[in-house]
């Protein structure tokens, strides 16, 4: 049966971002929404650190912060609770994974089912699960010594960066790259790809029956030429 994620007579979306570090997509996220490409309102920011720049940026958008760490709670189930308490209270309808360093709660992933994404800095599923983030995985792109990484874009459920893929667009590697050099790169595609997935929800274009997805009325920007 395909499931429709968001109704054409839904609120406008109200997003949540999750981040642990300096929130680069989470800029990206906002400058989208600024400038009329996005169209949702970001509810709150919530981290599991104080010190994430991403609370930062939130601040000087006006934009409600929460830090929720897993480590004033007793297990997964409470750490949870608390999570959808800041939701609950800031109304949030969907959540946008942002560089987000710990992994959802079971009865978050219920809640918010086929309304949670993240993005991933490769080409999933390559390169993804426990462990692989940030420059863990350009170190181990150049080290498999593949010749294309990229970013992807996913649903989220119970396993890491395992959540139906949205979209994805790929990055050249090449010979001289250092991890630096490939992560800025990825990066920058990142920051285009995920406000990007974000709209098409926003817009109820995005549609799934199991593991496929479908996207309505939208072509790839991305050509790749065939040998």
């Amino acid at each position: 049966m395909l499931l429709v994620l968001v109704t054409a007579d839904s609120a406008p979306m109200r997003l949540a971002v999750f981040a642990s570090g300096g929130g680069t997509n989470f800029q990206a996220i906002l400058d989208a929404i600024a400038d009329g490409d996005l169209p949702a309102h970001p509810a709150c920011c919530v981290s599991n650190t104080p010190e994430a720049g991403a609370l930062e940026r939130a601040a000087r958008h006006d934009v409600p912060t929460a830090v929720v760490n897993p480590s004033d709670h007793a297990d997964a189930a409470s750490f949870g609770n608390a999570l959808l308490d800041v939701l609950a209270r800031h109304e949030v309808s969907f959540i946008a994974l942002a560089g987000y360093m710990l992994k959802i709660p079971p009865n978050v992933v219920d809640a918010y089912r086929g309304r949670m994404t993240n993005v991933h800095p490769a080409l999933l599923p390559a390169f993804g699960g426990k462990g692989m983030y940030g420059m863990h995985v350009h170190e181990a792109v150049l080290e498999y010594g593949t010749h294309w990484s990229g970013a992807t874009v996913h649903l989220v459920d119970e396993e890491y960066d395992h959540g139906p893929v949205v979209l994805q667009e790929p990055v050249p590697v090449y010979a001289d790259d250092t991890p630096e050099r490939l992560a800025e790169r990825v990066k920058t595609v990142e920051h285009r790809i995920y406000p990007e997935a974000l709209r098409l929800f926003a817009q109820d274009r995005v549609h799934f029956d199991g593991r496929t997805v479908r996207l309505d009325n939208y072509d790839s920007p991305v050509s790749l030429s065939r040998p």
